[in-house]
């Protein structure tokens, strides 16, 4: 039962990509050129539990025709998934704010998204959220590397939350 609630969510979620991902001309492209931004991330999953930490793996895609300045500070939608050596696989999708300190950058983020506990922890519940801080420096060729933070929790939704921490290093290319 929970495996075809699983894939449900899953394929409401790449529907949801599909449809999000605009189609655009040759001109068009020209034009916003180096415009998406791919994260490749790994680190540790759930570091501070010592019986269920693993390792993690994951990607995040940002489209730069998205930013928003805001009051909040600029904007944008960000989408991922990441999956840890147990198996576990988090699908998300959400917004975070950019903020530039010479060189660095400053990234907050917060993405709802469907969980799978595969052999990996039980964090409670099917809808989790992943609350994010990333600090990177910026390189040459429209690329970063960064360390990032993220708790993941379930916000009490089920009847337990114990919760996730995690570290990742982070390498970020614009194309």
């Amino acid at each position: 039962m929970r495996t075809k609630i699983i894939n449900k969510y899953f394929f409401f979620f790449i529907i949801f990509l599909l449809v999000s991902l605009p189609l655009k001309s040759e001109e068009t492209k020209k034009i916003l050129d180096k415009q998406h931004e791919i994260s490749i991330f790994t680190g540790m999953f759930d570091f501070s539990d010592d019986g269920k930490s693993s390792q993690i793996i994951g990607f995040q895609h940002q489209n730069e025709n998205l930013l928003r300045d805001s009051f909040l500070g600029t904007l944008s939608p960000v989408t991922g998934a990441l999956i840890t050596q147990d198996n576990a696989s988090y699908f998300y999708t959400g917004v975070q704010a950019m903020y530039k300190v010479g060189n660095i950058n400053i990234t907050p983020s917060f993405t709802p998204g469907v969980y799978n506990q595969g052999d990996g922890k039980d964090l409670g519940h099917l809808v989790e959220f992943k609350s994010e801080v990333q600090i990177s420096l910026e390189l040459p060729r429209e690329s970063q590397f960064g360390i990032s933070y993220n708790h993941i929790s379930n916000a009490s939704l089920g009847d337990k939350n114990p919760g996730a921490n995690s570290y990742m290093f982070n390498f970020l290319k614009k194309f």
